[in-house]
């Protein structure tokens, strides 16, 4: 259905349809003629019913019981977010804990995860951050014994990063080999991609000129595909602040609930959805079945992408919450967060 345009609505329409949502984005609950009466309408319950009812056959209110007042459906939603809503910018203390989280020393995966996890915790939503697999650009390389069959792999990347993994030894590996072949792979393959590692040793090998001994070399070998099938696995998308979805509104509704979190487990379908928003500049709201990998557990999604050097796209930063998330306050957090990844990745 397409969305109604807001000028449509006369002047006292507007101001009703204004005060349920607001009503219910703040409780929860569907607002009655009689609370409307009572916050200050200059009109009768039996006016104010009649115009919800307007509005109902509009499709922009619904009531989910016939004695029960109306709340917004998903259209009515949309036409609040696009024409009515008064965008509330965070406060000098959530930008500071935002601006800290993302700043924060160490990987860059770990300060993306602290900011998803701040921007859940001031949202009070689960907090989304997707990445693209990130190229891991090596600096050096080292081998340390730790058993007659075991060795620990430290790669150290570019941007500071340190990651360890166990590799196992082929019989007779002694300390000068695994010192032999972390040298190799610091002198000739540091300032490359996992991906060029590999096709410059493939090169070297294949042309006889890789100036190391067979034992070294495996371990060379071993060490790079330890580290290239972990990359290929290496999760696109962060997700913190899951809990935050179950508040006292939620347990009357547990099986939304847990379709949600189902939907959450799904990682890719998620990825997908971030991606769509990364296409353009502006934020984007999917609202309930506006997307169908919602449209179950009523959720709404506000994802922002951000960008690098030159411009370019790195990434999306978002939230995913029930459809009567605060969107006035939290469209502006999820843009604030956005701009301070920029200049993180800047």
């Amino acid at each position: 259905m397409a969305s109604l345009p807001v000028t449509e609505l006369s002047d006292r329409a507007r101001d009703i349809f204004r005060r349920v949502v607001d009503g219910y984005l703040a409780t929860g609950t569907p607002v009655g003629s009689k609370t409307l009466a009572l916050a200050g309408l200059n009109l009768s319950p039996a006016s104010i019913r009649n115009v919800m009812g307007e509005l109902e056959g509009l499709g922009l209110l619904a009531s989910p019981h016939t004695s029960a007042g109306r709340m917004p459906t998903e259209r009515g939603l949309r036409l609040f977010v696009d024409g009515m809503m008064q965008a509330t910018e965070p406060s000098p203390e959530e930008r500071a804990q935002i601006e800290a989280r993302a700043g924060a020393a160490g990987p860059v995966e770990e300060a993306l995860a602290t900011t998803a996890a701040a921007l859940s915790g001031l949202s009070a939503c689960a907090g989304l951050v997707m990445v693209p697999k990130r190229e891991v650009r090596l600096r050096s390389i080292g081998f340390v014994g730790l058993s007659p069959g075991q060795a620990m792999a430290v790669l150290v990347s570019e941007d500071g990063s340190v990651e360890n993994r166990v590799v196992t030894l082929s019989a007779g590996m002694n300390d000068a080999a695994l010192i032999e072949a972390g040298n190799y792979m610091t002198a000739t393959l540091g300032g490359l991609t996992l991906a060029e590692a590999r096709a410059r040793l493939d090169r070297e090998l294949t042309a006889g000129r890789a100036a190391i001994d067979g034992a070294a070399r495996a371990l060379v070998e071993q060490g790079l595909a330890v580290w290239s099938e972990d990359g290929d696995r290496r999760p696109v998308l962060i997700v913190r602040g899951q809990a935050r979805l179950i508040d006292a509104t939620a347990l009357a509704d547990l099986e939304r609930v847990r379709e949600l979190l189902d939907d959450l487990e799904g990682k890719q379908e998620i990825a997908s959805l971030l991606d769509s928003a990364a296409a353009g500049d502006a934020t984007r709201i999917f609202i309930g079945a506006e997307n169908k990998l919602f449209a179950l557990s009523g959720s709404s999604v506000i994802a922002r992408p951000f960008r690098g050097p030159g411009g370019r796209v790195v990434g999306v930063v978002g939230v995913i919450g029930p459809t009567r998330l605060n969107y006035a306050r939290v469209v502006p957090m999820v843009d604030f967060t956005a701009a301070t990844l920029a200049r993180l990745m800047g």
